[in-house]
């Protein structure tokens, strides 16, 4: 019985930390009813996709191992300052991060770190607002370059888009949008605070840092078309297998799983008129505001998936699923990450953090749907 139960114990707690995915996977079974398994299956993959995205991760996971991230926010964070300036700068961190290392990563990698230094410096009332407030952050710094969320490197190399094309898009959602969140920030207190971090926050194994940054490197000239994705696979593992191999194990296998249950969930469909034209129809009306729409609903990296076989306005659905982002936790799972780590804080009050979460990210969308409908 007691093994049972921890059988059970385990799949709820993965049920609960993979969503996207099984969701994803129940969807892709049930398509495969529909079309059954053949050859064709093969085709609906984007493996230099999913080969690209792989090596970003191992990559971020290398750097992570070096504490690298955590290094730069104390040596920014240390010190006597106001607590406005404070907060401003916690979330200036994922804000920028993000651009290069995923807004996944940027949350794993700063919401606990501004939890201990806002508590640090006595000031747990205002990890709330700037938790919202980061989660906001990296959301919008992602959106500018090809490499900085997952639904971007997607349409990135889907639609063989454009490096300067797509940063020139999406800057201007970006910039307005970092205007509005800096504004948000105005509202928090002068008042000085003092933080003083430990010197356990100090960048180590420097060696493989630096083969890190190199790769990282190797990682944009891939997306760039420079270097071939299957030289930068095999150049990522080897390196990190040869020096820290266990940084491996720390690559989010699961969201690469996911996209292969949604390539064959979304390819599967393209084969079923009655839904092909259903969607066909909502992205011919508006794909922007349809893929904002969908976003809301199930998340904006499987809308992007989900949209693609139905839309040549590869702009359209970009700017869609990236403002779609906003909105409800569960638009972009990004969210989900910062959620999870304030529901585990001392007298966390969710019901309060969903509220400022709400309102937070209702205005984003409004100053980003403003952007759109003046471009």
């Amino acid at each position: 019985m007691d093994g049972g139960e921890s059988l059970v114990s385990r799949a709820g707690r993965f049920v609960r930390g993979q969503v996207v995915l099984v969701v994803s996977a129940v969807l892709a079974v049930a398509s495969m009813v529909i079309v059954p398994p053949n050859a064709g299956y093969l085709d609906y993959i984007d493996v230099r996709m999913l080969c690209i995205l792989f090596c970003f991760m191992a990559v971020v996971a290398g750097m992570r191992e070096c504490h690298l991230f955590g290094a730069v926010a104390a040596r920014l964070l240390a010190g006597r300052r106001s607590l406005r300036m404070l907060c401003l700068i916690l979330v200036l961190l994922p804000f920028f991060s993000s651009m290069f290392i995923t807004n996944d990563v940027a949350l794993i990698t700063f919401v606990p770190f501004t939890i201990l230094v806002l508590g640090m410096a006595g000031e747990g009332g205002s990890i709330l607002p700037v938790v919202v407030l980061q989660t906001v952050a990296a959301n919008l710094g992602s959106m500018l370059l090809p490499f900085g969320n997952p639904q971007n490197l997607f349409i990135y190399s889907h639609y063989g888009v454009g490096t300067g094309d797509m940063v020139l898009l999406l800057a201007p959602y970006v910039v307005v949008g970092g205007i509005a969140m800096c504004l948000m920030c105005s509202r928090f207190p002068t008042h000085e605070v003092h933080v003083d971090i430990s010197k356990d926050r100090d960048v180590r194994y420097r060696g493989f840092l630096a083969l890190m940054l190199v790769l990282f490197a190797m990682c944009i000239l891939t997306v760039l078309r420079v270097v071939p994705w299957q030289a930068a696979v095999a150049v990522t593992v080897a390196v990190i297998a040869l020096t820290h191999r266990g940084v491996l194990a720390r690559v989010d296998y699961g969201l690469l799983l996911t996209f292969v249950c949604l390539f064959v969930f979304t390819g599967n469909i393209s084969h079923i008129d009655a839904v092909s034209s259903a969607l066909e129809g909502l992205m011919s009306w508006e794909p922007a505001i349809a893929s904002l729409g969908v976003s809301q609903v199930i998340s904006n990296v499987p809308a992007a998936t989900l949209l693609s076989g139905f839309t040549d306005d590869w702009q359209g659905l970009l700017v869609g699923v990236d403002v779609g982002g906003f909105g409800t936790p569960i638009a972009s799972m990004a969210s989900m990450i910062s959620l999870g780590f304030y529901s585990k804080t001392e007298g966390a009050d969710t019901g309060r953090y969903l509220a400022w979460f709400t309102a937070a990210n209702v205005a984003m969308v409004a100053v980003l749907l403003a952007v759109y409908l003046v471009l």
